[in-house]
This record gives structure tokens, C-alpha cells and sequence, in this order.
């Protein structure tokens, strides 16, 4: 779940609220029991008038929990790197997939073969890099970063990358959106053919 506050939520100003906002209204009613909330999930528009759910936390304790580990107020340009124990990194992980990441699939228009991709977005440099090192270091996956023409930086995994990051951490049973969930499934059983690649190692 820190991992979804990270990229879908918001630490409002007054200390003690978070805030989860997803298109997704059974993604949130899925937090809200497991983690047994009775608040109310709630419908706000953006900008463009599209409908989003959001439900809001009222927990000091959890507000300051989320503040000593690396989560800010204003984090889209100052996250930086988040104190999560390894144990956990991969739940995690598919919490920052599941807000700002793409699991991607599509035929190779010349050689007609699947091909997968997986990638997560931010607006801090900081956070996207120490999110690839930490990936390599623990998932033993390697990805490529670039910065995109809206001057978002971009954590791009090819097809065995993305299969390996999405059989780690969309295992059987995991608190999840749903989609997503979905195509980390399709991908990790679509590998037919494929061949090794330098992204993994044993």
C-alpha cells in the first residue's frame, strides 16, 4: 500500500490525511476491507471532468510512518528513496505498478511475435533511479531510464524483464488492481519462444 500512496496518493497538508485516488472502484473497496477502513470512498472530477474514485485515511501515527520512510507532501518532483525492508520491496514494487506503471502488450508488426513491455513513470529523477538500482539489486532484473518528451522519467523492462518483475510480484492471491493483476498474468504465461535474455539473471 506505501507503494500506491507513492504514486496514487497524497499526503494532505494538515498532517493527518491520506488521500488514494484511483479509476478503480473496486480497487479501493478491495483496500478498504482488507484493511478493514469504514470510510467512505468518494467520487472527485479532474480537471477534465473525469470521474475518479478516492477514499481519504485519517491516521496521524500512519501519516508520520509514511513521512520518516521517504513519502512527501509535494512528491511527484521530491521522492526520492523510500526505506522499505527488502521483505516487502516487492509488494511495494506492484504498488507503484499499479499507479504509475504500464504492463504493455502488442504483436511485432515484421516478425508477427508477442512482445510484452513494463514500465513505471515519475516526475523525480531521484526516485526512478533508486527504483531501478533497487530492482537490480533484489529482482536481478535490468532495466533502461529515459526521459520522455513530457519531461517524465521513464523505468522501461522489455518482455523477460517484465515477465520477471510480474511473476515476483503478482503472486497468487496478492492485493492488487485488478487489471493489472490480469495482464502480469497473461505475460508470465506468455513465454513460449523466448529466448534468454541479458535483463535476468539466474
Amino acid at each position: 500500500m506505501v507503494g500506491l500512496i507513492a504514486t496514487d496518493g497524497c499526503l494532505c497538508p494538515d498532517g493527518r490525511h491520506i488521500d488514494i485516488t484511483s479509476k478503480d472502484f473496486r480497487f479501493l473497496q478491495a483496500i478498504k476491507d482488507t484493511i478493514g477502513l469504514g470510510n467512505k470512498i468518494s467520487i472527485k472530477y479532474n480537471g477534465r471532468k473525469q470521474e475518479y474514485s478516492h477514499i481519504q485515511i485519517s491516521n496521524k501515527n500512519f501519516y508520520e510512518f509514511l513521512l520518516s520512510v521517504g513519502l512527501t507532501q509535494n512528491k511527484s518532483l521530491t521522492l526520492s528513496e523510500v526505506d522499505v525492508p527488502n521483505q516487502f520491496f516487492i509488494d511495494f514494487l506492484r504498488g507503484v505498478i499499479d499507479g504509475d506503471g504500464c504492463i504493455r502488450h502488442w504483436i511485432h508488426p515484421s516478425n508477427k511475435c508477442e512482445q510484452w513491455s513494463l514500465r513505471i513513470y515519475s516526475g523525480s529523477e531521484k526516485f526512478i533511479s533508486w527504483l531501478n538500482n533497487t530492482i537490480k539489486q533484489l529482482l536481478k532484473v535490468f532495466g533502461r531510464v529515459h526521459k520522455n518528451a513530457s519531461n517524465i522519467w521513464v523505468l522501461k523492462y522489455g518482455k523477460m524483464a517484465a515477465r520477471g518483475i510480474a511473476r515476483q510480484c503478482y503472486y497468487e492471491g496478492c492485493l492488487g488492481l485488478d487489471r493489472k493483476i490480469q495482464l502480469a498474468g497473461d505475460c508470465i504465461s506468455s513465454y513460449k519462444g523466448w529466448n534468454r535474455s541479458q535483463t535476468i539473471l539466474n
